[in-house]
Order: structure tokens, then C-alpha cells, then sequence
């Protein structure tokens, strides 16, 4: 080897014996923890159709209450409060 240099060391995972006895490498990665909605941020299933119900009457109420629409404000009154505090 040259004079002067060093080798460069890399960093291999070390083998770990497991229960079996097989020695398997093994190396360790940091997990970045996902932000995730609340699952039901602290409200009942009756708050959280009551919700819903509000969100619907003002889609209706935007498009002057016009007939045959009430099933798709509810729908889209429904997804938007899942996104909002997450599923219950």
C-alpha cells in the first residue's frame, strides 16, 4: 500500500445469529414516521353525520337547492369530511 494513504473503511451491516442460528446481515435504517389524519378526532359517529349533514345542506343550498342533486351533495359532503378529520 502506498505510504500516506489509508484504506477507506466501509461499513457493512454485522451478522447477527438469530434464533435458528443462521447468521443473516442486517442493516438498520431509520424509519421516517408518516403524518397521518386522526382516525376520529375525538368525535362520534352521530357528530361526525351531523357534519356531514351540514356540509350537504350547504352544497344543496349553493346550487339553490335545485332537485335531484341530493345524493351528490352528500357523497361529496361525506368525502370531504373523511379528508378533513379522517376516517371514523
Amino acid at each position: 500500500m502506498p505510504s500516506g494513504k489509508t484504506p477507506s473503511k466501509k461499513t457493512k451491516a454485522k451478522p447477527k445469529i438469530t434464533d435458528s442460528g443462521a447468521t443473516v446481515a442486517v442493516k438498520s435504517k431509520q424509519v421516517k414516521a408518516k403524518k397521518r389524519p386522526v382516525p376520529h378526532a375525538g368525535i362520534s359517529a352521530q357528530e361526525r353525520q351531523n357534519l356531514v349533514a351540514q356540509a350537504a345542506y350547504f352544497r344543496a343550498e349553493k346550487r339553490g337547492f335545485a332537485p335531484g342533486g341530493e345524493l351528490q351533495d352528500w357523497v361529496e359532503a361525506e368525502a370531504e369530511m373523511l379528508r378533513l378529520i379522517g376516517n371514523v
